[in-house]
């Protein structure tokens, strides 16, 4: 005799075995429907940003209010769903081994249940109902809000326990409580990213401002800087003749001023304040320390995306780079802040930091960031703490002043010191060779292997 006569003989109900398995195949279906329902309402409630909950709740959409109220406290909406899965897909279960007691023996009906029910479980209470929800994101995750805060009510007692319960343990486990983090990260972004360079959705050099705004939040003021030996600077007890002079023949249409030294920095001057008081000036009797305008002292360390919110809090186009002895380092404009998004802004006959030679082979200036040059070959130069850039890559390196001319190799890289001024490598050859193309480069003669 099954299990499920048993039960009901003993309780003195009587029903023949085929009304039982009509009314347990019925309960099952529902079962089914309702293992698909918490499945669906999992994917659709935690793949809706938070941004759209607000613009729907704003628009005034039907039960986007209780959208709104069940992704207030998720990790109690996600304990809902899965204490709510777990008991239908457990009842789906025994009831089929039940049923199945009927007409095979008790080790083969456990056998027929696990796989049968697994199978639909599977189909049409997961694979089906997901695959849903992710093509019907927003539209099913307002549908199922109601029932899902219905749910929420009847299973009170259950889901206020494995709340707790699931809290502790995760802190036991030294984890945290944001177990529902949306499914949506940063990494999986970046992949979206160069899947839609590759559909041809989005352009080569789209791709790359999205990459350089990922990396500007990393980036620090030393990476960014113009360096001390390109700092052009005025004294401050120069005249204003003297100052414009210096600026038109840098370019530059502002400059530091400093007094004594270049580590004493006391502010800036635009070029057109100097024109303007030196053409249009009544008395003639301002000074250069009459025209300058305060700046910013900053360390090296400070991250750039900080750094530029407050250059434009405080209304300055130009800071002075520090390092922790507070000598002067460098200088950042708000031009060198917005590059590191949209890329190197050329004026005139200045040349690109990164020329591009042929598919294996760039020419970059000796100041350009190992980063940069990394993303322009596709290769893997590591960076360190004492140097940033390709210049400096090569120095640490070699250890050495380096002569104009000499090539290094760094695992299949090539690295040509194109054009040494005094000692500071301007401009630099870099080349990636095939792994299995010919002998390795250090055997060559005349090459040193970094």
């Amino acid at each position: 005799m099954g299990v499920l006569p048993t039960m009901t003989a003993g309780l003195g109900i009587a029903a023949s075995p085929t009304a039982w398995t009509v009314f347990g195949v019925a309960v099952i279906l529902l079962l089914v429907a309702l293992s698909g329902f918490f499945s669906s309402s999992e994917i659709a409630m935690f793949s809706l940003a938070r941004h759209r909950i607000d613009a729907l709740y704003e628009e005034g959409i039907s039960n986007s209010a209780v959208v709104k109220e069940l992704k207030s406290d998720p990790h109690r909406l996600l304990v809902t769903i899965l204490v709510g899965n777990n008991l239908v897909n457990i009842a789906m279960s025994s009831i089929a081994t039940a049923l199945l007691g009927y007409y095979l023996t008790q080790g083969q009906a456990v056998f027929a249940a696990t796989f049968g029910i697994t199978a639909l479980v599977l189909l049409f209470g997961e694979i089906a109902p997901k695959s849903y929800a992710v093509e019907h994101t927003e539209s099913w995750a307002l549908q199922v809000s109601r029932p899902l805060a219905w749910t929420e009510r009847l299973l009170y007692p259950l889901v206020v326990v494995f709340d707790q319960l699931s809290r502790v343990v995760i802190g036991f486990t030294g984890g945290h409580a944001a177990i529902e983090t949306s499914y949506v990260t940063r990494d999986e972004i970046q992949n979206l990213i160069k899947t839609g360079e590759r559909e041809g959705v989005i352009e080569a050099d789209e791709r790359e401002m999205f990459q350089r705004i990922f990396r500007f939040n990393n980036t620090i003021a030393k990476e960014v800087m113009t360096p001390r030996l390109d700092v052009t600077a005025v004294d401050a007890d120069d005249s204003i003749e003297t100052a414009i002079q210096t600026c038109t023949q840098s370019g530059h249409e502002r400059v530091p001023v400093y007094e004594s030294d270049l580590d004493t920095v006391i502010g800036v001057v635009r070029l057109r304040d100097l024109v303007r008081e030196h053409l249009y000036s009544e008395n003639g009797e301002a000074t250069l320390r009459d025209l300058i305008e305060p700046t910013l002292h900053v360390p090296e360390s400070k991250n750039v995306d900080d750094l530029l919110q407050e250059m434009q809090e405080e209304r300055v186009g130009m800071v002075i780079v520090i390092d922790e002895f507070g000598t002067t380092e460098g200088l950042i404009t708000t031009e060198d802040i917005i590059e590191e998004i949209v890329g190197e802004i050329l004026e005139g006959e200045e040349e690109r930091p990164v020329d591009r030679v042929d598919d294996r082979t760039v020419l970059v200036r000796g100041e350009v960031n190992i980063e940069e040059v990394n993303g322009a070959l596709d290769i893997e130069l590591p960076e360190g703490e004492e140097f940033e850039t390709i210049a400096g890559f090569i120095f640490n390196r070699a250890g050495r002043l380096v002569e104009e001319g000499e090539v290094f190799t760094y695992e299949n890289i090539e690295l040509r010191a194109e054009t040494v001024e005094d000692t500071r490598i301007m401009k630099a050859r870099v080349t990636k060779h095939e792994d299995e193309a010919g002998p390795p480069d250090a055997e060559r003669p005349g090459v040193e292997e970094l």
